[in-house]
């Protein structure tokens, strides 16, 4: 949690209660399944939590903004997300079934009432919202045509509706092959620890 407190100071009580929770309720999951690797988990806070709250240090989500999580794994980015935007609505989906039963675990034991979980593939769902987020689930222009039809096209936040992406390594080629505008934000310019040295939050817009 130092990691959070360092390069969020302006977190609330409540906030760092319910974050200070994640790494035990997600350490009784891992021994059961084997949802976040042990080198990783050594690293929760700086590795999921921080990783995941990079969006918030791009974009301040405006109350009553509707985001989907899509291929959310065990809840990440959205769990963070949604306690961080406690009046922004986070849907979640993923299509296996044990890590949504983790997320809804998760969302229950923190009360967090923004925070829907489905055990759906990305085209079960029928409703559209203002970003989707996403960790590296898959090469962005396949990603991009997965979840255009998902977003609205009109916005009211400071970035326009589109794809916020959580990825690392050598990406220029795919964001020419997304055939979107874009926008970069090097995770580095945020955090300071060699894990973000290489990673990026991809905006993708029309």
């Amino acid at each position: 949690m130092d990691q959070i407190l360092k390069y969020f100071p302006e977190i609330t009580e409540q906030q760092e209660s319910l974050l200070s929770q994640l790494m035990s309720i997600y350490g009784d999951w891992n021994l059961k399944i084997n949802l976040i690797s042990r080198k990783d988990f050594d690293h929760f806070y700086e590795r999921h939590v921080l990783h995941s709250l990079a969006i918030a240090k791009a974009i301040n989500l405006k109350n009553g903004t509707e985001v989907l999580d899509f291929g959310t794994g065990g809840g990440f980015p959205g769990i963070p997300l949604a306690i961080w935007f406690p009046n922004v609505s986070f849907t979640l989906i993923d299509s296996i079934g044990k890590k949504i039963k983790v997320v809804k675990d998760v969302a229950e034991k923190l009360n967090l009432n923004n925070v829907e979980a489905l055990n759906i593939r990305g085209e079960q769902l029928d409703k559209s919202f203002d970003f989707v987020v996403s960790r590296a689930v898959t090469d962005l222009p396949t990603f991009s045509k997965w979840v255009n039809y998902r977003i609205r096209k009109k916005g009211f936040n400071d970035l326009k509706n589109g794809v916020l992406y959580l990825k690392g390594g050598d990406i220029l080629q795919e964001l020419l092959d997304s055939k979107k505008h874009y926008r970069l934000f090097p995770l580095s310019d945020f955090f300071t620890e060699e894990f973000f040295d290489t990673k990026y939050l991809v905006h993708l817009f029309d």
